[in-house]
């Protein structure tokens, strides 16, 4: 988690932006740290530019585990 941009959460990833990779590790990232299965993870809309709107389905945690250090 690199911190909030402009009222965003700005998180860094490891996985390239090719071929999906970069999202599939986003949604991996969300659904763990929010206790959500990945199908319930879904990039709304934003999927191939660097701002994203994603939507969560059944977390067991709130928006702030995302903000707690790994």
């Amino acid at each position: 988690m690199a911190g909030l941009h402009g009222g965003r959460l700005k998180l860094r990833l490891a996985a390239r932006a090719v071929e999906g990779r970069a999202n599939a590790a986003l949604v991996e990232f969300i659904a763990e740290r929010l206790g959500a299965a990945r199908r319930d993870v879904t990039i709304e809309a934003g999927g191939g530019a660097r701002i994203k709107r994603v939507v969560v389905r059944g977390a067991k945690r709130g928006p702030e585990a995302l903000y707690s250090e790994v």
